[in-house]
């Protein structure tokens, strides 16, 4: 598979006060199309900074991110927005991340303003209401608006909001975590079946392990903005080396409730 996203010796530090933070330190990490990767850490570990910096939302202090083979922070203001159709996101939040006073349609359609090419009228309309079908969801949902669905539901039309433009990388930032567990196991099937039927990269933020067992190829640990463990998710999971790993695991929540039993380090 080709690689989709590489990441080389990132870091983004604040300066505040006297004090410098480093959210995001000497980071380095690849990406292949097809495959998931899980960035997982605590609270405060760098792992959205890192995600924001991967979207372009935010600037590194060094390092570089390629995407598709384009060196993101090289580009041109007009380069960079064209280049924003090979990578979308999708936030912890579906209720604030769509626009209350827009219907489902219009929510979904969007993004394809990046691409003067993208179809029009009936086209359009067609292509969305695909999309809608792709996610579980049902082509006449197209003129209802987002206080109309449920969490997770809406979470479906934010998937298919990230998916219109055909991207090659999808960055999930915490996107089941303000969902039940039963929720949140549909949520992540869906990725599932996306990213076979798309052969999308998927780059999976989180601070729980048990989602990452769900769904994951690779894993990235991070702690204190730097990466402390990485490699295949079964070997980091079930022989993870840094105590850092083994901490994360013993304190992963039960997940019987949605097929499978809690992992825990001796």
């Amino acid at each position: 598979m080709p690689e989709i996203l590489s990441i080389q010796n990132l870091s983004r530090h604040f300066v505040l006060g006297q004090s410098t933070v480093k959210a995001v330190d000497n980071v380095s990490l690849s990406l292949d199309s097809g495959r998931i990767l899980g960035v997982v850490g605590e609270s405060g570990s760098g792992k959205s900074t890192l995600a924001k910096i991967v979207m372009a939302l935010d600037r590194p202090t060094s390092g570089r991110i390629s995407v598709a083979g384009q060196s993101l922070f090289d580009l041109s203001p007009a380069a960079l927005r064209a280049a924003r159709r090979n990578f979308q996101m999708v936030f912890q939040d579906p209720y604030s991340s769509l626009d209350p006073r827009h219907d489902v349609g219009k929510i979904i359609a969007e993004p394809l303003h990046l691409d003067p090419k993208a179809p029009k009228g009936a086209e359009r309309r067609e292509m969305v209401a695909q999309l809608l079908e792709d996610v579980g969801l049902s082509g006449k949902d197209m003129t209802r608006f987002p206080h109309e669905f449920s969490g997770g539901q809406r979470q479906r039309i934010a998937i298919a909001r990230a998916l219109i433009t055909k991207p090659r990388l999808l960055v999930a930032d915490e996107a089941t975590s303000a969902l039940d567990l039963t929720v949140q196991k549909q949520i992540l099937d869906l990725i599932l079946k996306l990213r076979d039927e798309h052969g999308i990269g998927v780059m999976f933020i989180t601070h729980n392990i048990g989602v990452v067992d769900e769904i994951c190829d690779e894993v990235a640990v991070m702690q204190h903005g730097r990466l402390v463990e990485t490699g295949p998710a079964r070997a980091v999971l079930d022989h993870p080396v840094e105590a850092y790993t083994q901490r994360l695991l013993a304190a992963e929540p039960t997940l019987e409730v949605i097929g499978r039993k809690s992992r825990r380090v001796a």
